[in-house]
C-alpha cells in the first residue's frame, strides 16, 4: 500500500507548485501582488503535477546511479531502456515500435517548438482541437506559424469532435501539421478507435503531419483503455508519437520524453538539430519507472478514481448549477461554473483573493472555454477536500451578495 494521503512540504524547493505561481498565472514577476492569504496558506489546484510522492523505485534507481559517481555526458546508448519502454508500451496498449524511431527529449513541449520549425514552412499552419493546451498555440506562435482551431463540440460536459469542421480546415492547403491530445487536455477525454480513425484519415486524405502528445495515456480511469494513434495508423510515417514517464510517476522535473519519429528524414533533422544528451539521473529514474512502476501506478489511479468521484458529490450538493462530468483520463478536472460567474470574471484572480485556492481558468486553453476551471485533484484527499469547500464558498458568498444587491436596487426603485 501507497501513502496517498500523506501530506508533503513543497515550499523552498524551487517548485513552480508553491513557489512559481505568482509569476505564471498573476505575471507578479517580483512578488509586488498581495493577497488575502499568505503563499503557504493557499490551496494548489493549478500547475499538472500531483502532490504525492515520487514513487520509491524511482527514487531508488536514481539512488543506484548516484553510486557510479560520475555523471557525464549521457545518451541513451544500451537497449535496456528502450526494452523497458517498449514492453511498457506491449504490456498497456499492445503497441511497439522500432529502436531506431526512438528519439529523447528534456521534454514535450520542446519538442513541440522544434517540430513546428521543421515541419512547417513560415506561410504554414498548425491545427488542434480547442479548448486546447495553450503551448500547442504557443509553439506556432513562437515559429510564426498560424494556429487555427477546431473546436470540440460540448455536449452537457463531454466533448465530441466536430469532424465536419476539422475536415475542411484540414483540407486547406497551407495546413501542414495536426498536434493532437491523446488523451486530450483539459477536457480529459479518451479517444475511441473510431474517433481516432475518422481523426487519422482526414489526415492521411489531405497529406498532414500528426504529432500525437500521449503524455496523460496512463492517466486514466479504470474502465478506461488507451489507444495510441500511430496503432491504429502503424504504416503512416508522418505520424509522431510523444509519451513521458513525468506525468504518470511525477517526475516533471526530471525532463525526460519519449519520442517515436518513424520518417527518416526527419528523425535525421531532429538529431542533427537537437541538442541530444540526456540527464544520468533522469534515464535511470525513468528506466527504474517502467521496470517496476506498475503496482504503484494502479493503485494511484484507485486513488485518483475516487477523487474524481468525491469531487462529483460535493459539487452536486454544494455547487449544483455547476456542470461537471468526471473525466475519463488525466487527474485534471474540467469544471463548467457558467451558471455562477460571468465569463468577463479573471477567474484565477478571484479564486485567489475569494478562496485562497489556486487553479487554471479557461482563458489559459486558447478558445472555446470561456466560464472553465480545470482543478487538478492529484493530492491528499483532505487538501481536495478543503480546496472544494473553499472554491464552493467563495462562489455561493457570491451569489448571495449579488441577490443582495439586486434586492437593494429594486427596493430603491
Amino acid at each position: 500500500m501507497y501513502n496517498f494521503d500523506e501530506i508533503i512540504d513543497r515550499r523552498n524547493t524551487n517548485a513552480m507548485s508553491t513557489d512559481g505561481f505568482r509569476g505564471y498565472i498573476f505575471g507578479d514577476n517580483d512578488g509586488s501582488m498581495t493577497f488575502p492569504y499568505k503563499d503557504e496558506e493557499f490551496i494548489r489546484m493549478w500547475v499538472a503535477d500531483m502532490d504525492f510522492a515520487t514513487p520509491q523505485v524511482i527514487i531508488d534507481g536514481i539512488k543506484e546511479r548516484l553510486d557510479s559517481k560520475i555523471f557525464g555526458y549521457t545518451r541513451i546508448l544500451s537497449d535496456s531502456y528502450y526494452k523497458a519502454f517498449v514492453y511498457w508500451c506491449i504490456r498497456r496498449y499492445g503497441w511497439s515500435f522500432e529502436r531506431k524511431h526512438l528519439v529523447m527529449s528534456n521534454g514535450i513541449i520542446p519538442a513541440l517548438f522544434e517540430f513546428v520549425e521543421y515541419i512547417c514552412k513560415p506561410d504554414e499552419k498548425v491545427i488542434f482541437l480547442t479548448p486546447s493546451y495553450a503551448y500547442f498555440k504557443y509553439a506556432a506562435d513562437y515559429n510564426h506559424r498560424e494556429a487555427i482551431c477546431s473546436d470540440l463540440i460540448n455536449e452537457k460536459g463531454r466533448y465530441l469532435i466536430d469532424f465536419d469542421d476539422f475536415e475542411r480546415k484540414a483540407a486547406d492547403e497551407k495546413t501542414t501539421l495536426f498536434i493532437l491530445c491523446n488523451p486530450h487536455n483539459p477536457t480529459g477525454r479518451v479517444w475511441t478507435e473510431e474517433e481516432l480513425r475518422r481523426l487519422g484519415d482526414i489526415c492521411v486524405k489531405n497529406d498532414l503531419w500528426i504529432i500525437s502528445d500521449e503524455i496523460h495515456c496512463d492517466l486514466l480511469r479504470r474502465d478506461q483503455k488507451h489507444i495510441p494513434l500511430a496503432k491504429v495508423f502503424p504504416k503512416y510515417d508522418k505520424l509522431i508519437t510523444c509519451m513521458a514517464p513525468s506525468k504518470t510517476f511525477n517526475t516533471a522535473g526530471l525532463m525526460l520524453s519519449n519520442v517515436i519519429i518513424p520518417d527518416e528524414k526527419l528523425r535525421e533533422i531532429w538529431l542533427s538539430r537537437h541538442y541530444n544528451f540526456d540527464n544520468p539521473l533522469s534515464v535511470a529514474g525513468a528506466q527504474a519507472a517502467y521496470e517496476k512502476g506498475e503496482p504503484w501506478l494502479e493503485e494511484l489511479r484507485i486513488y485518483l478514481d475516487d477523487n474524481f468521484t468525491f469531487t462529483k458529490d460535493y459539487l452536486a450538493e454544494n455547487l449544483p448549477n455547476a456542470i461537471f462530468e468526471i473525466s475519463e483520463a488525466t487527474y485534471l478536472a474540467w469544471i463548467n461554473v457558467s451558471a455562477y460567474l460571468d465569463k468577463n470574471e479573471n477567474l484565477p484572480m478571484f479564486f485567489a483573493y475569494k478562496a485562497g485556492v489556486l487553479l487554471e481558468g479557461g482563458n489559459m486553453f486558447v478558445q472555446n472555454s470561456d466560464c472553465y476551471i480545470r482543478l487538478n485533484l492529484a493530492c491528499p484527499r483532505s487538501v481536495l477536500a478543503e480546496g472544494l469547500k473553499r472554491i464552493c464558498d467563495a462562489i455561493n458568498a457570491k451569489e448571495e451578495e449579488t441577490s443582495e444587491s439586486e434586492t437593494n436596487v429594486k427596493m430603491e426603485v
